[in-house]
């Protein structure tokens, strides 16, 4: 099973990076089209444990897929894999409504 990643909600406050602030994630999910929004920690333990897949798209419909890592400090967070673009098109979604 995959998903997309359709916007994200941050925390609001100081965090050691930008990464962290994303509380929760909105998504679809490929086939079924089944929506739904998890925590940042149920989607890093869904992509690193259970072989989820996930993943954005930018406004051309190019993907960029969903990585888990893990902070100097220790906190677990989910990013995109590099791609030709400086910018992280997660951090780029819109927030969740």
């Amino acid at each position: 099973m995959s998903i997309r990643i359709t916007c994200i909600k941050k925390d609001n406050g100081y965090h050691e990076n930008p990464h962290v602030a994303i509380s929760e994630l909105g998504w679809v999910e490929d086939g079924t089209n089944e929506t739904g929004r998890s925590t940042r920690i149920r989607i890093y333990d869904w992509i690193k444990n259970e072989g989820g897949v996930a993943y954005v798209t930018d406004s051309i419909g190019d993907k960029a897929y969903v990585t888990t890592a893990i902070s100097a400090s220790g906190t677990k967070y989910v990013k995109t894999i590099a791609d030709n673009t400086t910018a992280d098109n997660l951090l780029k979604l819109p927030e969740c409504r």
